[in-house]
């Protein structure tokens, strides 16, 4: 019993030990938060859309925006047409909804067929058939039933009258110019590609690319950017199916249901101009807003130099300076060296305000040191451009 007993006191001294330790605990406080400081938003090589904005505030002419920011470069023509890939349409064909005098082209043998009328036919639709070619049939909005029409041993098109309208996945319904084409790239499911002439392609770019509120030389001047950035991928993409896509990878493009009177406007002014330098396309990049001076480039245009116009009074740019956090667990993520102690921008471009663009970057944390490009950092805490700085 007494065994017992004196085991019982201590076991109750440790409890009584334990409890007061655990209060006397203070729980660590979460790692801060990093403030960055940055400029710009994008690659800053090429034209500022918002400095070409201030610049046609200044009272510069198209001409002098794209001489600042493409220069030794000269005023070209061009025409055609442009192939667009369009992203939302995931379904397995191309669908359409029925207008009159809808045609469809056999890709192989440039023979066009007519669609016949029917008042209850309120789709047409091409889908995959046998190994590589394609299939057209009708929907009858009575029966709700397809219908087969044809079949083609290659790829077809629908060419409509201006407009036709290409029915997405969810059921909503957006308007093109031009051919809706299917094409077989990979997969058993077709691609539609957007048809397009030129110009027509860009009524649909620059209201999507700049504000259609901008004075008329900058969005004269977007759309001799827009035009050239086309010709040149279209000079790459000859053996492709596509030569552009719709999104921020390519030049954002929303079809007929995007054009803009200002804009519209501004592409006539120009019509057919594109930017040369020896004679061929140039890679006419631009992005919304370089900080405050462009950035360099591989090429002799592309040059570095201070840009006067990006903050210019009043032109509305937003990414003229930005401020962002970052969690500690993100830094930690971005440099791999334990709990971040200090980060440091090693080396600027020395042009611009605040010494310019940063170049590399310094972490130094629990587990030793890293150096990273400014734009590493940037695409891994997802920031607007590698024009940044730490607080």
């Amino acid at each position: 019993m007494r065994k017992r007993a004196i085991a019982a006191v201590v076991l109750s001294s440790t409890v009584i030990s334990a409890t007061a330790q655990a209060r006397e605990i203070v729980p660590a406080a979460a790692p801060p938060d990093t403030t960055i400081t940055g400029r710009g938003f994008g690659h800053g090589r090429g034209m500022s859309q918002y400095g070409a904005q201030g610049a046609a505030l200044a009272g510069k002419s198209v001409g002098q925006i794209l001489d600042f920011y493409y220069p030794g470069t000269t005023t070209g023509k061009a025409i055609g047409s442009i192939r667009v890939r369009i992203s939302a349409d995931t379904t397995d064909g191309v669908r359409v909804g029925t207008v009159n005098l809808v045609r469809v082209r056999d890709l192989k043998t440039s023979k066009v067929y007519t669609l016949p009328k029917a008042s209850t036919r309120n789709q047409w639709s091409i889908d995959p058939y046998g190994d590589h070619g394609t299939k057209v049939s009708s929907f009858d909005a009575k029966t709700r039933k397809w219908t087969l029409w044809k079949t083609f041993s290659g790829m077809t098109q629908f060419e409509g009258p201006a407009v036709t309208g290409l029915i997405l996945p969810s059921g909503a319904v957006r308007r093109y110019r031009g051919a809706l084409r299917a094409i077989d790239v990979s997969g058993a499911h077709l691609d539609t590609v957007n048809v397009v002439a030129l110009d027509h392609y860009l009524r649909g770019v620059v209201p999507r690319e700049a504000l259609s509120s901008w004075k008329p030389a900058a969005l004269q001047a977007q759309a001799v950017a827009a035009r050239t950035y086309s010709v040149f991928h279209r000079g790459r993409a000859a053996q492709k199916a596509y030569d552009l896509c719709d999104t921020t990878s390519c030049q954002v493009y929303g079809g007929y249901d995007s054009e803009e009177t200002s804009t519209n406007n501004a592409i006539a002014a120009t019509a057919g101009q594109i930017r040369l330098y020896k004679g061929k396309p140039i890679i006419a990049e631009f992005s919304s807003s370089n900080g405050g001076a462009t950035a360099a480039g591989e090429l002799p245009y592309q040059v570095m130099k201070a840009d006067p116009w990006d903050a210019y009074p009043h032109n509305g740019n937003p990414n003229v300076t930005w401020t962002v956090t970052r969690t500690a667990a993100a830094l930690q993520a971005t440099f791999g060296v334990g709990s971040i102690r200090s980060l440091r921008v090693l080396k600027r471009t020395g042009v611009g305000p605040g010494g310019g663009r940063a170049l590399t970057v310094q972490a130094v944390g629990s587990r030793g040191t890293r150096v990273l490009t400014a734009d590493q950092v940037r695409l891994r805490l997802h920031l607007r451009s590698d024009w940044i700085g730490f607080r």
